[in-house]
């Protein structure tokens, strides 16, 4: 009997050395957890307007997009789901972009008064945070980020609502929290049938939706480190930001501005997006919808009127994606800065490469160079089997398979007339995408193999 109750302690023990080995793999397991959980609410005949019970593929398929912030539908939000729906959606999207490890880091951490290391080194792979005693202040500071930016952008537009369009106070301000919580969480979910296209000339309601798109795209290391410095340059008066901060910035701002300039070109005279807008609200909607392609998903056009070559220009931007560790889907703008500086190295000749002053580790390539093939070959071979599966042109498929790999949410609007096995392709997509390619392949491997020599060197011919 203790013999037995002595192996069942090691075998409990090897089980938790495995979990605290591979944090990454009790990630996957709880947004798995947490997408059946929704599902199973949203199933429920309360859930639905017409209190019929929603199919299965319908309620998995909001759950992963809600979970997994992404935006896409298959049924109107409004329209098809209940008050409860609604709040369950919403609840979700909650969850899924505070990240659901971080969830249970914070709640075991207000509850206890501190954080174990099991539960330390799952919020560390969350997070993407560099040492473990900082994991405590990185949680309080996500709370704190995601509350703040949450309640002002809820408040500025629920006063819109209320005092531009004339709603009730309660129904100004649930269209608020709802669409602030959506943006910051770079969602994409709406409660009007158009998104926010009976918008697209105010910009008191599109600004503040961008403004929360960008700040939750960065990333919550980028977020608290603009705070933490701001207040060391007010004690030191010296500003010095990390080199993740720097590049992160310096993508978003050129992506967003590359992105506006070409919408806008390419747009400026379809009579279906951006023709019969006047000038400043085309560059209104041109900055929004390039703001949109960071995984947010809200559109102020209709996204099936747009070009061909707008449609590909915005699935290049939304394969980038956002910032790491924040509310955006994508490669990431990391990834897509550091593939650029190798380029760039490569072609002239240099033998290392370096940006603002440092010089990449050869490790920090690799790792961009597998996250951006794994996620153009899962691109591509989702395309493969929708094409297989359906009858739409290349170019919408591609857009809706790059939008739901990359947590968009944008749609051509054919995502609903997809079959069954269609939307299953989409919702596994959307889980990938939300995990990260690297991510999902680290939490299935069995165990991490270290080679113990160097074979010998030699150099295939390229190109």
């Amino acid at each position: 009997m203790t013999g037995r109750s002595t192996g069942q302690r090691r075998t409990a023990g090897a089980r938790r050395s495995l979990f605290a080995a591979h944090p990454s793999r009790t990630v996957v397991l709880a947004f798995a957890a947490v997408t059946l959980l929704g599902t199973a609410l949203l199933a429920l005949p309360v859930a639905a307007q017409d209190r019929a019970a929603t199919d299965f593929v319908t309620a998995l398929f909001t759950s992963t997009s809600a979970v997994c912030v992404t935006g896409l539908v298959v049924v109107d939000t409004s329209a098809y789901w209940s008050g409860f729906g609604e709040g369950v959606i919403l609840a979700l999207i909650q969850v899924g972009g505070f990240g659901i490890m971080t969830m249970a880091s914070l709640l075991a951490m207000l509850v206890s008064g501190r954080l174990r290391l099991r539960m330390q080194l799952t919020a560390q792979a969350e997070t993407k945070s560099l040492d473990i005693g900082d994991v405590r202040r990185v949680l309080l500071g996500v709370a704190g980020t995601t509350l703040i930016v949450e309640l002002a952008v809820g408040a500025v537009l629920a006063l819109r609502m209320r005092f531009g369009y004339d709603r009730s106070i309660g129904d100004a301000a649930y269209f608020g929290y709802f669409h602030a919580v959506s943006a910051f969480n770079n969602a994409g979910f709406g409660l009007q049938a158009d998104s926010l296209v009976g918008h697209a000339e105010d910009p008191w309601v599109m600004l503040p939706v961008a403004v929360a798109v960008i700040l939750g795209g960065l990333g919550f290391p980028v977020l608290l480190e603009l705070l933490r410095h701001r207040e060391r340059r007010r004690t030191t008066g010296r500003r010095t930001w990390t080199l993740h901060t720097k590049l992160t910035l310096i993508t978003t701002a050129a992506l967003l501005v590359a992105g506006t300039v070409l919408t806008c070109l390419l747009e400026w005279t379809n009579a279906g997006t951006l023709g019969p807008l006047d000038w400043p609200q085309k560059f209104l909607a041109g900055f929004f919808h390039s703001t949109m392609t960071r995984t947010a998903g809200f559109n102020s056009v209709d996204i099936g009127a747009m070009h061909a070559s707008t449609l590909l220009m915005s699935c290049m931007l939304m394969f980038v994606g956002g910032g790491s560790a924040g509310t955006a889907g994508g490669i990431k703008v990391g990834t897509f800065a550091v593939l650029a500086v190798a380029i760039i190295a490569e072609v002239r000749g240099e033998p290392n490469s370096a940006v603002l002053g440092r010089r990449l580790a050869p490790h920090v390539l690799r790792q961009a160079l597998t996250v951006a093939l794994l996620g153009v070959g899962v691109v591509v071979t989702a395309t493969l089997a929708l094409l297989s599966l359906t009858s739409f042109p290349l170019d919408s498929v591609l857009f809706e398979v790059v939008s739901a790999f990359a947590t968009v949410g944008l749609s051509t609007g054919i995502t609903a007339d997809f079959p069954a096995a269609g939307q299953l392709v989409l919702t596994l997509l959307m889980f990938i995408g939300r995990l990260g390619p690297v991510t999902l392949v680290s939490a299935l491997a069995l165990r991490e193999r270290a080679r113990r020599y160097e074979l010998p060197e030699e150099r295939p011919v390229i190109g």
